[in-house]
């Protein structure tokens, strides 16, 4: 892939891989941009190997999702909301950001529960998608996003 061809994907990708990091960050945006920036340059320095077989996003957000799944390691996943508030630096969504709750809810579930749910219902992939991009079964993603849903609605104190 030439650098011309890289750089008009990443131009008509750019926006969709930055909220997709914004959700997996749980609206962290110096993290989500910082953690988009590091999966641009991987992306890069791997293009020569990316094949046109499938879609140029496919492709770069599971590049993005592997450098979350890094970038997160060692860090602890909130219990409940209320903790996660407290483990919310300052440099994250304000108390005025719209979709705070979510984000700080989607901070209560595991990383691989979280990025179903990320890339299912705010990135609209599919169940197979999704298999391909965690390199994970088509089975696991469907538990996750199970396992991931009940959560959300636990946090989020919302009734069936």
């Amino acid at each position: 892939m030439t650098r011309e061809v890289f750089i008009a994907h990443v131009e008509r990708e750019q926006e969709a891989l930055r909220g997709f990091m914004l959700a997996l960050c749980c609206g962290n945006r110096d993290d989500a941009d910082d953690l988009a920036q590091d999966a641009l340059v991987k992306a890069y320095l791997s293009s020569a190997g990316y094949q046109d077989r499938g879609r140029f996003r496919s492709w770069l957000f599971k590049i993005a999702y592997n450098t979350f799944l890094n970038h997160v390691a060692s860090r602890q996943t909130a219990e409940s909301i209320d903790e996660a508030r407290t483990l919310v630096s300052d440099v994250s969504a304000d108390s005025s950001f719209e979709h705070q709750d979510l984000y700080l809810a989607l901070r209560t579930l595991p990383k691989k529960e979280r990025s179903a749910i990320t890339l299912f219902y705010l990135s609209g992939y599919n169940v197979k998608e999704i298999a391909s991009i965690t390199e994970t079964s088509v089975e696991a993603v469907k538990k996750q996003l199970s396992r991931g849903r009940d959560r959300l609605r636990e946090a989020l104190k919302i009734e069936d």
